[in-house]
């Protein structure tokens, strides 16, 4: 079961200040990290008990969720932003009004992901991971 301890490495090492609205990469890079994991989970499932199996995909699946609902704000606000630039003056406000109005749905999107990336939360998960694919090397 390389393929999951490599996939499930990869989501913990850019768990690092993914909280950080300033730097939207470290977010962008956890996501993809954890939509691999996701996948290589769905893929290797014959390979494990579906009770712990099942399980651990929820987490996985939650975790992606909440790092997706923060993604689509960081993306349309970086949208937005390059656009306002080269927009019309006349088109600047109502662009900097909705700016403002993702800005407050990505601190709620982050609020709501805080949970999941925090250190307990995740050790929670990478234990849960680890015993998974212990169980499937049987």
């Amino acid at each position: 079961m390389h393929v999951l301890e490599v996939r499930a490495a990869e989501v913990f090492e850019h768990s690092d200040g993914v909280l950080d609205v300033e730097d939207i990469e470290r977010l962008h890079d956890m996501r993809v990290a954890t939509r691999r994991l996701r996948a290589a989970l769905e893929v290797f499932a014959p390979c494990f008990p579906a009770k712990r199996h099942r399980k651990a995909l929820k987490r996985v699946k939650r975790l992606a969720d909440a790092l997706g609902e923060r993604r689509d704000r960081d993306v349309a606000i970086e949208f937005l932003s390059e656009f306002s630039e080269r927009a019309p003056e006349a088109d600047r406000a109502a662009a900097a009004a909705l700016i403002a109005r993702l800005r407050e749905e990505q601190r709620q999107a982050n609020d709501e992901l805080a949970p999941y990336v925090k250190h307990r939360a995740l050790k929670s998960l990478r234990r849960r991971l680890r015993k998974l694919i212990k169980a499937g090397g049987r």
